[in-house]
């Protein structure tokens, strides 16, 4: 995978836009116009800070279902990521939470979308939901069958979760990209705001070979210097928002400063 034919950059910052609850989730509102005008508020953030990308993902539908959601989800989602991309001419990306990458596959092609997050591509994954279990071989053959060009970034031991059995890294790794064949890999830490381990981050580049290493979560503008130099790009939510806190909406601030840290830190000394 080509990040700069996607991003128009081969180190990307994407940004995430966390929906309110959508419809049938148990704390939506009741009001779709509110959960639009935030998210287009926060993609203008976004862009305005400098990111390159922006993820959607039904962030506080928590708690999640395991795998489909709803279809009145998928609509709203489609509907919004629709006014977005008439919004924001940044590459915009669809995680539906989760872990329902048909939905989020079926979204990004009929918006036009250019990628998917993928929480469990391959292996099975013990949950606060239960238990996941990668679906690969259903999501290409259904990617083919749509003719989508959408490209997958797939998470290898997906944070809130913990593999059934002793799954080591390298192999976990290896089989996300060569038997899943996830377009681009994320690292996370355990949970949301952790950042992932180094050594381990380091591991997944030296392995990856020409498949791009993702940080998926914790980065901020302290630690960012640190882990941008051993992946190719980076997902950011919660250090962006007002304050860090992941339930405030986002602070345009926040992400210039956040895309000042970063690209310093690809600069050479």
């Amino acid at each position: 995978m080509d990040l700069t034919k996607i991003f128009q950059t081969s180190n990307p910052i994407i940004g995430v836009v966390h929906l309110l609850p959508l419809p049938t989730s148990s704390r939506w509102g009741g009001n779709l116009q509110t959960v639009i005008a935030r998210a287009e508020r926060e993609a203008t953030a976004l862009a305005s800070g400098g990111v390159h990308g922006i993820m959607v993902e039904n962030f506080f539908d928590a708690p999640f279902s395991k795998d489909r959601v709803d279809p009145a989800v998928v609509s709203a989602m489609s509907l919004i990521i629709d006014r977005l991309k008439n919004l924001v001419t940044l590459p915009i990306g669809v995680n539906v939470l989760r872990n329902d990458a048909h939905s989020a596959l079926a979204i990004a092609t009929c918006t036009e979308s250019a990628f998917i997050r993928v929480n469990v591509l391959t292996g099975v994954m013990a949950t606060d939901q239960g238990i996941i279990e990668g679906r690969a071989n259903e999501l290409l053959r259904y990617r083919r069958e749509l003719g989508a060009d959408v490209k997958i970034l797939a998470d290898v031991l997906v944070k809130h979760a913990h593999p059934l059995g002793h799954q080591p890294l390298p192999s976990t790794i290896k089989d996300t990209i060569e038997r899943g064949l996830a377009d681009a890999i994320i690292l996370s830490g355990p949970g949301t705001g952790t950042p992932p381990d180094l050594e381990e981050l380091k591991l997944a580049q030296q392995l990856s070979s020409d498949t791009p290493v993702l940080i998926g979560s914790g980065a901020d503008w302290h630690n960012i210097s640190s882990l941008l130099p051993h992946a190719n790009g980076v997902i950011i939510a919660s250090a962006l928002k007002r304050h860090g806190q992941i339930d405030q909406p986002i602070d345009p601030n926040r992400v210039s400063q956040f895309v000042e840290a970063a690209q310093r830190s690809l600069t050479p000394n």
